[in-house]
């Protein structure tokens, strides 16, 4: 996990893991920036990590009952934006960072779906979705936001596309750490002028230790003070000592509209200067000296199944005492597939649309590069439409569209007897969860390594009890999640002793 190791502790995520506790709802999420992702890299399909508790993987569409929810997981960093899932363990500190960033794979994939659905979730705001909203607020107790904002650095450009195409009825995020609501409006000029009326009351948390830069998250005791109802200027700013940023490697300068080529896809242009390093040597160095990729909105068409005018967006404040972090709210679904209607039992299910997407991208590999550019939709949409009679009669005839309950446990389970002072690195596991998914689709399951590779892999790691400062390292873990696998034991390849929250 990526986090100063001050911040490192077991959490109860390893008892919903090990069975101790469940999980009363079904809960679905997508990944964001603080995760165990060495864990989620297992589900890169979706799948479950807990009973009850259901990841969507980097990107997916699933049913529930007759609602039809689209996520895209991930945080936004145009440098690796364009670039293969890459990361692999052992990883180091450029790699415990970048493999939450969001992906131009899993983005393009989205925004083939034609048809409707009703609710979206990323972790990442939307990017432009402040200004729908009551945004002098927002920047009265979030005044930091205001400067990237007005540059259009506020957000993520891939979660903007996506619910741009899809429409949904709903849009959830977080990341920000605080509570706010607006409404986007497609058939009007609202993308430019803020929506007169949000849902409910729109609200900034007056978290006002986060006052000085847009990533900064503080991860302390910051129980937020209650409105008073003076909101005629900004709150003081209240500085913790112990505060640490731990995003600054995610700011990315804005991003240009850049020419296309025939394909659709971006055309960089090269500076006057670019000469001034060899791209040879250029491309050997770490994550972080790369020049940030500039990135242009995709073309597509829209499509005339997905008719949703309006789209309520909510975002929601930390999982704090005092915070806005819980909203109840009924959702009626404007989706009207037939797998929805069909869904009577309030089951998750696969999506039909969703398989032959994916089916339809089979034969790119995530994992390795270059990723094949994007060819268009007139390109994908006669894949897809052959690979959807292709899930019509191999998964949905044969009633195989219910997703199976079958969670399994792969990395030992935390115990607090023992704790998590590990003499050596995290191991990378085959899920079960994908193999069968891989297997019903029939393609090839790319999350799945011999043990010689891994192995080989394995002994070029640097010693496990050397520690791991700052980003993930692998110190002596004390894990919080999926089974001892990732901050707990650490990832990243930093120095230091780090008490890592990871899986289990």
């Amino acid at each position: 996990m990526s986090v100063p190791v001050k911040y490192r502790e077991i959490g109860d995520f390893h008892e919903y893991y090990s069975g101790t506790r469940v999980a009363p709802y079904l809960t679905l999420f997508v990944g964001g920036n603080h995760e165990a992702s060495n864990h989620l890299w297992e589900l890169y399909y979706g799948g479950w990590v807990a009973p009850n508790i259901y990841y969507l993987g980097a990107a997916n569409v699933v049913n529930f009952g007759s609602l039809r929810v689209a996520g895209l997981s991930g945080i936004w960093a145009g440098y690796d934006y364009k670039k293969a899932h890459y990361e692999r363990l052992p990883y180091g500190p450029n790699e415990v960072k970048s493999i939450y960033h969001v992906r131009e794979l899993d983005t393009r994939k989205l925004l083939q779906v034609r048809t409707q659905v009703d609710v979206g979730i990323s972790h990442d705001w939307p990017r432009k979705i402040e200004w729908q909203g009551d945004f002098n607020q927002l920047f009265r107790f979030k005044p930091h936001f205001k400067t990237d904002a007005q540059n259009g650095r506020l957000g993520s450009p891939a979660a903007k596309y996506v619910m741009d195409r899809l429409r949904p009825k709903w849009w959830f995020a977080a990341h920000l750490h605080c509570k706010y609501s607006a409404i986007v409006q497609f058939n009007s000029d609202a993308h430019s002028t803020p929506a007169a009326n949000a849902i409910g009351t729109p609200y900034a948390s007056n978290d006002t230790k986060n006052a000085q830069n847009t990533k900064e998250i503080d991860l302390g005791n910051d129980a937020e003070q209650p409105l008073d109802g003076d909101a005629s200027g900004p709150p003081a700013k209240i500085r913790n000592k112990d505060e640490i940023d731990l995003d600054m490697e995610d700011d990315v300068p804005a991003v240009s509209e850049l020419p296309r080529s025939n394909h659709g896809s971006t055309v960089a242009q090269a500076s006057e200067n670019s000469n001034s390093v060899p791209s040879d040597l250029r491309d050997q160095l770490p994550a972080s000296f790369a020049r940030p990729f500039p990135v242009s909105a995709p073309s597509v068409s829209h499509p005339e199944a997905i008719t949703n005018e309006t789209t309520h967006f909510l975002a929601l404040d930390k999982c704090l005492s005092g915070r806005r972090f819980l909203q109840i709210l009924d959702v009626d679904p404007v989706s009207r597939s037939p797998d929805t209607r069909a869904n009577t039992q309030q089951s998750l299910t696969y999506d039909k649309e969703w398989l032959a997407i994916t089916r339809a991208f089979r034969n790119i590999n995530p994992l390795t590069s270059p990723v094949p550019y994007d060819h268009g939709e007139s390109y994908y949409r006669p894949l897809i439409d052959a690979e959807e009679a292709w899930v019509e009669e191999n998964i949905v005839k044969p009633g195989r569209m219910v997703i199976p309950e079958k969670f399994e446990i792969t990395a030992p389970v935390y115990d607090p007897e023992v704790g998590l002072h590990p003499k050596e690195h995290p191991r990378e596991y085959t899920n079960p969860q994908t193999v069968a998914f891989c297997a019903m689709l029939e393609m090839e399951n790319f999350f799945n390594a011999s043990e010689e590779e891994r192995e080989a892999r394995m002994a070029n790691a640097p010693l496990a009890d050397s520690g791991g400062a700052g980003d993930g390292g692998r110190g002596r873990g004390r894990g919080r999640g999926f089974g001892g696998r990732d901050g707990g034991r650490g990832r990243g390849r930093g120095r230091g002793r780090g008490r890592g929250r990871g899986h289990s």
